[in-house]
């Protein structure tokens, strides 16, 4: 007997968006699915619409013309405040009480809250704060008010949060933006574990940079003034020609053991 293949995580047929004040165009004809397990990184110049299409896929916006579903649910059909609760999304704009303990900003991700609501939270689900703290590798930050923490400690928390309602998809915003060296790399080496012990959990990272693309990242999308240039599997995309067309300079592209670097062509 034939099996219909998997449906796919997230998907968007023929998106538009529009800002109604001005009528500029943010994304235009966009059509794009998420299977389960894959790893996107999804590249553009400032402006190119990347933070949008990560509000429409964490139901946090609607588009103005074609059909977004997530999680097997559409858009304009659903309750998005339902559907939110099974949507991880990292952000550094995210508001975090400083003075709240790394686990206890873990904690407020099982109920979706800035502040922690004490009466929700049993001995279980306490427990699965402190394990999401392991596996990111920062326990040590359980009792450190996340206010001194580091940029990189900070990430790690907020990905450890995300993770507390057991989401199938997990969207990260610029996770690497101003962290130095080291702290780029433990969060990358957090990411790739985190892709290994979790084989069915797809992610989408937004980034400037292919420094930071962990070596697990399996797929990419090049968005260049709200239409897509180019997606599909990470070393058909990431390609000089692919990436100087996205950022309108010529760009070369390497890779090694998994990871990815560009830099400009007209380098000697």
């Amino acid at each position: 007997m034939r099996q219909d293949p998997p449906r796919p995580l997230a998907a968007l047929e023929g998106v538009g968006v529009r800002r109604i004040t001005t009528d500029q165009v943010i994304l235009d004809d966009i059509s794009w699915s998420v299977g389960a397990g894959e790893h996107w990184a999804l590249l553009g110049a400032n402006g190119a619409g990347k933070t949008t299409l990560l509000k429409l896929l964490g139901a946090t916006m609607h588009p103005t013309t074609g059909s977004v579903e997530v999680l097997g649910n559409r858009l304009g059909r659903v309750d998005v405040r339902e559907l939110r609760a099974h949507i991880g999304h990292v952000s550094t704009a995210q508001r975090v009480p400083q003075d709240a303990t790394g686990h206890t900003v873990v904690l407020t991700g099982a109920t979706g809250t800035v502040q922690p609501l004490w009466r929700k939270y049993d001995d279980a689900t306490r427990e699965l704060a402190h394990e999401l703290l392991t596996e990111l590798g920062c326990k040590e930050l359980a009792d450190r008010p996340f206010g001194v923490c580091s940029g990189g400690q900070r990430a790690r928390v907020l990905i450890a949060r995300a993770l507390m309602p057991a989401p199938s998809l997990l969207l990260l915003d610029e996770p690497f933006n101003a962290l130095d060296l080291p702290s780029r790399e433990d969060l990358i080496d957090a990411l790739a574990r985190l892709a290994a012990d979790r084989p069915a959990l797809s992610t989408i990272t937004v980034t400037h940079h292919l420094e930071e693309l962990p070596p697990n990242t399996s797929h990419a999308l090049l968005l260049r003034e709200g239409r897509v240039r180019a997606q599909g599997p990470v070393a058909e995309v990431l390609t000089g020609e692919l990436m100087t067309q996205t950022f309108g300079r010529a760009i070369e592209v390497t890779s090694q053991n998994g990871r990815w670097l560009a830099r400009s062509g007209n380098q000697p």
